[in-house]
């Protein structure tokens, strides 16, 4: 049976409210008296604890109970269809050798039986998963970047010590066949922690500021950029790869709520063997979020704390849901469409 439960289906259905973070939130009682003097008082709502990686209320604490779990995703052509990416919280697309692009998947408030397929960790792994800490799952990787991941607090998990949780479909080629099942392998690694909020978010009803947003697109070299076109009967971006909609194995169009642009440099050479995105420090930032984009700057003082998005010392908030963050050099660059 696949172990996965939505959270986003409550705020489309409404009647709850969402804090900035994780945590529960709590509605006072009331009393008021009528015309005839009787008193009625309203009974105040229950807590509702909210998904730390979405902003998505999860009344059952379903998330405060286990870790976040980060799989490295391939994101060539060869591995398409790809499986279970339209269920994380969080998505990373980051560069490596060759300018290609590869995934960084959290799983938190879904975990769907089968994701992939599953690839090799990197030294910007460490960077983005330092202040989510739980586990991380990868096929393996070379032994610079093993010993990068290693120094991160996670739990690593890799083909050869994850068991049955990893297999391989017969049905493709190496190595763009290797699958997992997440619940299974967030099972393998008992004692972590559930994570902290990465992001701020809006209030229920509450418009973005900014300029209003068509599409755009994130100018990754290397025949790697993505598109993203608003779509405004979801509320959210819809994704397009290689030239076409990036569809997942069940036929979803990848369509997050909200998507980050981050301009960051490649220590080392963008597309450079062993290279690492330098994601301390501080830089341009731009967020598309409720059809709009908003500029500032994004700033990290550790290794080990979230990233932190302003404009103008006020910080950008999302729209509850997914979020998508492309680590972008800082030679590259994002090109808008308006609306």
């Amino acid at each position: 049976m696949k172990y996965t439960y939505s959270l986003l289906a409550l705020v489309m259905l409404g009647g709850l409210s969402v804090s900035s973070s994780a945590g529960a939130s709590n509605d006072s009682s009331t009393s008021t008296t009528t015309a005839s003097g009787s008193t009625s008082t309203t009974v105040p709502n229950k807590p509702v604890y909210v998904a730390p990686l979405s902003g998505v209320p999860d009344p059952r604490g379903l998330t405060r109970h286990h870790s976040a779990i980060t799989i490295k995703i391939d994101n060539t052509y060869a591995a398409r269809p790809q499986f279970g990416i339209n269920e994380a919280d969080v998505v990373y697309e980051e560069i490596v050798e060759g300018g290609i692009t590869r995934l960084a998947a959290i799983f938190d408030s879904h975990l769907p039986t089968v994701v992939g397929p599953i690839r090799s960790v990197r030294r910007t792994d460490r960077e983005i998963v330092s202040p989510i800490r739980g586990v991380f799952a990868c096929s393996g990787g070379a032994q610079y970047a093993l010993q990068s991941i290693a120094t991160a607090p996670v739990k690593f998990l890799d083909e050869a010590t994850s068991g049955g949780a990893m297999f391989r479909d017969a049905k493709r080629y190496p190595p763009h066949n290797l699958l997992g099942n997440a619940a299974a392998l967030l099972k393998l690694a008992k004692g972590t922690k559930p994570p902290r909020s990465l992001f701020s978010y809006r209030e229920r009803g509450v418009q973005a500021p900014g300029a209003k947003v068509k599409s755009f697109t994130v100018g990754f070299a290397a025949g790697y950029q993505t598109s993203y076109t608003w779509d405004q009967a979801t509320l959210s971006w819809n994704r397009f790869i290689f030239g076409a909609p990036d569809l997942v194995a069940s036929g979803a169009q990848l369509s997050p709520r909200n998507v980050i642009v981050m301009n960051v440099n490649y220590k080392g050479g963008v597309g450079v063997i062993g290279a690492e995105a330098q994601l301390t420090g501080s830089g341009p930032v731009e967020i598309f979020t409720d059809g709009r984009v908003e500029r500032g700057t994004w700033t990290r003082g550790s290794m080990t704390q979230p990233t932190l998005y302003k404009n103008n010392g006020r910080t950008i908030e999302l729209t509850p849901g997914q979020t998508w963050v492309e680590l972008l050099d800082t030679s590259e660059r994002a090109t808008i469409t308006a609306n």
